[in-house]
């Protein structure tokens, strides 16, 4: 093959191609695993629940992960279907209609694209107010060239192909369990006769939240920390024996690190003390990094150093969901083609990782500099969180609509209709939860200017609609092209087996 950069789908047999079986299962795992940042959910995410749920915490978690499997049991259903860069994009299209599969990659390509300035703006936070907080003298506002070192690693992850970037996440996520699981056996230890199964009932929720309504508010809260269990599925083109893989990736990352989040849950709360866990939180001395300071000498630096890595690792497994849903949508041509252009060696998708950069490091400064890195990365977080929560809803009509429609022989009742069902039952208050919408007592109203996320994803979403209907207009083709599987494409014709599917 000659050295030049390869573009899109229109190209010779084998162009425009991701490079095939360059990652195995314990890569693919270990995306999903460190796109939900375990470390940094554990320790930032889930205690926003405590407030809720208090000492009966661990139930909270355990609903959600039963809650969460649900969607995820779909997304493996459909995974194992449709290996396909596009994923989510694809599953819709396939189980509901190529529109909205167009507007589900639409809104997914954005968020995702958004998720490494997130993770980004609490490196640097985190890094610049812990240094400050050892040496005085270390600027706290100085966060910026943490944030900036960040996006560099991230980028050079990426340039390298599908392969170095996901080993590098393996590394990453596995630094970050283990000082979690190591931090969390102590506790359990030092606890003693405090170890209590008291912690999965309702007998020690907040004050204002008693029993089961404190423990489902809790549970709402804690849904979000399960976000990116999916974010295996675009990798599929890139995988061994994709079907069979990505199944047992996504299901097997959201049940693990599901069990990862109630053991340490649990850890924290039988030490610090159920009736007292209300008053638990994501910084200060009732925190994960505060409880390692005071009682576990200098193990509070692997904490730290822990979240830190999660960060990094997080955001380099939404990169790479962001580089390849665009890359699949540019290959159709509905994005601009240069999003597939591909590097010549490690056949990563690089015009999508320069913008991919160029977007995070504008958000990160932009944003950090003019509110705060806090307030910008809490902005973020309310769109992200979202319009994720919506393609998970979406997923889910898609799985019902995938297995009725297309693969009727193939249907199981209760796998492929009522898991959907209680998925999007489980979601619905997460997402109205994550808009502030003050559906249930406990959901807090957005306050300005994270309220204008609700703004930014309708203007998002509406010019979606706008490229949504002049493509219908002019090349309708390319719309039902979102449906396409390539990857079940033979080489040599370029013409789909199982191409793409009319409305």
């Amino acid at each position: 093959m000659s050295g030049e950069t390869v573009r899109g789908p229109e190209t010779a047999a084998g162009a425009g191609v991701l490079r095939r079986d360059a990652v195995g299962l314990r890569e693919v795992l270990f995306q999903s695993v460190t796109a939900m940042a375990p470390a940094a959910a554990v320790a930032a995410s889930i205690p926003s629940g405590a407030a809720f749920a208090g000492g009966s915490l661990p139930l909270s978690v355990l609903i959600a992960l039963v809650a969460c499997l649900f969607t995820a049991s779909c997304v493996a259903e459909l995974a194992r279907e449709l290996p396909a860069a596009g994923s989510v994009a694809t599953y819709a299209a396939q189980g509901l209609h190529p529109a909205v599969g167009f507007l589900v990659g639409w809104g997914y390509v954005f968020v995702e694209a958004l998720v490494p300035p997130l993770l980004l703006l609490q490196l640097g936070f985190t890094t610049a107010g812990t240094l400050h907080q050892e040496w005085a003298s270390y600027p706290e506002d100085l966060w910026w060239p943490w944030a900036l070192a960040g996006a560099a690693i991230i980028a050079a992850a990426g340039w390298f192909g599908a392969r170095a970037s996901a080993r590098f996440g393996t590394v990453l996520g596995v630094f970050e369990i283990l000082v979690f699981l190591v931090f969390a056996v102590w506790l359990i230890g030092k606890a003693g006769s405090a170890n209590t199964l008291s912690v999965f009932g309702t007998s020690h929720t907040g004050k204002d939240h008693s029993g089961l309504g404190g423990v489902f508010a809790g549970s709402v809260y804690t849904v979000l920390a399960f976000a990116g269990f999916e974010a295996a599925a675009p990798l599929a083109e890139e995988t061994r024996d994709p079907r069979r893989t990505m199944h047992r990736a996504v299901l097997g990352a959201a049940l693990g690190i599901g069990l990862f989040y109630v053991l340490t849950t649990y850890a924290m709360t039988v030490y610090f003390g159920p009736d007292r866990f209300s008053g638990f939180g994501a910084s200060g001395a009732a925190s994960w990094e505060g409880v390692a300071r005071a009682s576990f000498g200098l193990f509070w630096v692997l904490v730290f150093l822990a979240v830190v890595n999660s960060t990094i690792a997080n955001a380099n497994a939404c990169a790479t969901v962001s580089t390849r849903t665009a890359f699949a949508l540019a290959r159709i041509r509905v994005l601009p083609r240069v999003l597939a252009t591909l590097h010549p060696r490690h056949r990563s998708p690089v015009a999508g990782i320069a913008v991919q950069t160029v977007v995070a490091v504008g958000a990160v400064l932009g944003l950090g500099f003019g509110y705060d890195p806090v307030t910008a990365f809490l902005l973020l977080a309310t769109v992200i969180v979202t319009v994720v929560i919506g393609v998970y809803i979406v997923v889910n009509l898609a799985c019902a609509g995938y297995f009725l429609r297309r693969r009727r022989e193939l249907l199981k009742p209760v796998r492929h209709l009522l898991v959907p069902l209680l998925g999007i039952i489980a979601f619905v208050p997460a997402l109205l939860t994550a808009a502030g919408i003050p559906v249930f007592d406990f959901v807090t109203e957005l306050t300005t200017p994270v309220s204008y996320a609700g703004p930014v994803v309708g203007v998002w979403m509406a010019a979606g609609v706008v490229v949504l209907l002049v493509l219908l207009r002019r090349h309708p083709e390319r719309i039902a092209e979102t449906a396409r599987v390539h990857l079940d494409e033979p080489a040599s014709t370029g013409h789909p087996q199982n191409g793409a599917v009319q409305p």
